[in-house]
């Protein structure tokens, strides 16, 4: 009943958040609640018992993009401007209810929660239980999973990080020069 109760409650806590993000203007206040929401879904994930997907919102969601949105925000405008009041963006709206509709309809042949009869539980994880020290000589089930079985999966996955880091690291330094160029430009002319 406690587990119910707690599910219930982050997830109404997740649907204000996300309520609250897309109402607000102020940019500042949204990165704000997007670190609140990112760290909320760690707390699911938690709940969930999936302690590794848990650290890496945390990380990841909560620290490092809300970072990098800072510094992206310190480079424009603290307030998003207004739009034209006949602007109606129908087109992103069309896209994001398709893309949900067939995200739900894709879900609708996942076994349930914990089903003992899914393949997951049947094939893979006794084949884990039962080999796992022996395959790869790591004595803790999670790590061996990360580590050897997905090795390359989780090696792909800090890559696609990292280069993400360092993309909008270089769209943030590429403004920085163009901007110091732009001055010293301008200070030139006047003299």
């Amino acid at each position: 009943m406690i587990d119910v109760v707690i599910n219930v409650t982050l997830l109404a806590f997740l649907a204000i958040t996300a309520v609250a993000i897309v109402r607000m203007t102020n940019l500042f206040a949204i990165i704000m609640l997007y670190g609140i929401f990112s760290f909320l879904s760690a707390a699911m994930f938690v709940v969930m018992d999936a302690a590794d997907v848990a650290f890496t919102e945390a990380a990841v969601g909560a620290g490092i993009s809300t970072v990098l949105m800072l510094a992206t925000m310190a480079l424009t405008k603290d307030h998003e401007e207004k739009r034209p009041a006949g602007h109606r963006p129908w087109l992103p709206l069309a896209v994001v209810i398709v893309t949900g509709a067939a995200l739900v309809y894709g879900t609708m042949d996942i076994p349930a929660f914990g089903d003992v009869d899914a393949p997951a539980q049947s094939h893979v994880a006794p084949y884990y239980i039962e080999k796992s020290i022996v395959d790869t000589g790591v004595p803790n089930m999670v790590t061996a999973v990360l580590a050897s079985y997905r090795g390359f999966d989780t090696l792909g996955e800090v890559v696609v990080i990292f280069t993400a880091g360092i993309a909008v690291l270089l769209l943030l330094g590429g403004r920085r020069r163009k901007t110091a160029a732009e001055n010293r430009g301008g200070e030139g002319n006047d003299t």
